[in-house]
């Protein structure tokens, strides 16, 4: 649910823009308020899960995301849709944290990578019927129907989840940092905010400058205030795992990679090559298709073999599919833009579930929660960081071809071509280095034969 509406949602934009008679540039905070609160609660949700319950704070977040649901459904105006999506994303996070976290302590250690491997097949049917799912209901019901369908699956798995999930008895008892949350929301938000509109406003812009400096300023005053407390929000002190370490470094370098793909290659396919964006659809499918496909037998081969070879051979795979991608050109074939999604896709579905697995075997179980929402942490973050790195690389690769080419007399149509496909291939050749980048962290994150004998 929490990623089925991170994806559903973008294909309604335009009516909903129509809808409220608002320019893009605003009802785009309809998708930003949801990920920016998202990311900058989850830590805290997987804190509050630790200390609270798992299946407590798994149950309020399916309560409160079907209320948000509901609520956006009947805003009469931007603005309560703005901040009913973001108390929808309040839901969404406690769900998005508590989910890993359930599954690991509820799950024996020899079939513990399949079942975290239902994770990310989840996340591979959202993000391929959400665009499609979404552009069906708006069309047939209204952009309203987005949100409503959210509220009869949402009361099932509320009562489900009250009737299925085991009670964990908590450990020791343990105060929760407000002080702690409190600085960390804000600086994850000043550190998010500008990340996500770097490519339209500029990383020179001073309100992009000073939110930033804010942010890293409070984190700076985060950490300082969790090392000298007793019960800190966050435990600094997994860091010195280098599993848990090398593995969240890994895990969102592989997020921005992806996001490369996601943000540039449907303005190729439809801008550039004018496709319909129904065929576009169906070739963009290719990627997480395979991913869902390969997932399962990621997650069984995790139980069995070395989880740090196998997320390298992972992120090996998409950066030799970041770099075909590159190669691309005005007149490619079909089938050669779909072989290099696919490979994407496989390597994408064999990184994320023995890189989960390891990172969520490395802590104890009191701090399961923890680790979770460190995880969807650095997924929201690479998702936010890749399209702006993707989004200000491309722009700025477009500007500095069209300068250089046109002094060259080249001008027309071949201009457009070679700057295109230049930017393009700059783009993903950043995005093929940033998945080098995370093997080398997959592979020197420690030894450990298999997820099952880490945990």
């Amino acid at each position: 649910m929490s990623a089925l509406d991170s994806s559903i949602v973008n294909i309604s934009l335009p009516a909903i823009s129509s809808y409220f008679n608002i320019t893009l540039t605003t009802v785009e905070w309809v998708v930003l308020s949801y990920l920016i609160v998202i990311s900058s609660l989850l830590l805290t949700f997987g804190r509050l899960g630790d200390i609270y319950s798992h299946k407590k704070i798994y149950i309020i977040g399916f309560a409160i995301f079907t209320i948000g649901s509901l609520l956006c459904a009947l805003s009469s105006s931007i603005i309560l849709l703005v901040l009913f999506r973001a108390l929808q994303a309040i839901g969404a996070g406690m769900l998005m944290a508590m989910g890993p976290a359930i599954i690991t302590i509820n799950s024996p250690a020899n079939k513990r990578g399949r079942y975290l491997g239902i994770i990310g097949i989840s996340v591979a049917i959202a993000l391929s019927i959400g665009p499609v799912l979404g552009g069906f209901l708006t069309a047939i019901f209204g952009w309203q129907s987005i949100f409503i369908i959210n509220i009869p699956i949402g009361i099932i798995a509320f009562i489900w989840a009250i009737r299925v999930l085991p009670t964990i008895k908590q450990g020791e008892k343990q105060s929760f940092d407000f002080a702690g949350a409190i600085i960390l929301f804000f600086a994850l938000v000043g550190i998010i905010f500008p990340l996500s509109f770097i490519d339209k406003l500029g990383i020179k812009n001073p309100l992009m400058i000073g939110s930033f400096a804010a942010g890293i300023i409070l984190l700076i005053l985060f950490v300082l205030i969790e090392l000298r407390i007793k019960h800190p929000m966050f435990d600094l002190y997994l860091f010195k795992s280098r599993v848990f370490l090398m593995g969240n470094i890994s895990l969102l370098l592989n997020f921005i990679a992806q996001f490369t793909v996601i943000l540039i290659i449907p303005f190729y396919l439809i801008e550039f090559r004018n496709f319909p964006a129904s065929m576009a659809g169906l070739i963009l499918i290719a990627n997480p298709v395979i991913a869902l496909i390969i997932t399962p037998l990621a997650g069984y081969l995790t139980d069995h073999y070395d989880t740090r070879y196998l997320s390298s051979v992972g992120m090996f795979l998409i950066a030799a599919g970041l770099f075909l991608l590159g190669l691309l050109n005005e007149k490619s074939s079909i089938v050669y833009i779909i072989l290099y999604l696919a490979i994407i896709g496989l390597g994408v579905g064999m990184f994320q579930t023995p890189n989960n697995c390891a990172i969520m075997g490395s802590v104890s179980q009191s701090r399961s929660g923890t680790a979770s929402s460190m995880l969807a942490t650095m997924r929201n973050l690479g998702m936010v960081f890749g399209a702006s790195l993707s989004g200000s690389l491309f722009s700025y690769r477009q500007i500095y071809l069209t300068k250089i080419l046109a002094l060259k007399g080249i001008s027309g149509i071949e201009l457009n071509n070679l700057v295109f496909t230049g930017a393009m291939r700059f783009t993903f050749i950043i995005g093929a280095i940033l998945a080098c980048t995370a093997i080398i962290t997959s592979l020197i994150r420690g030894s450990n034969k298999s997820c099952r004998e880490v945990l």
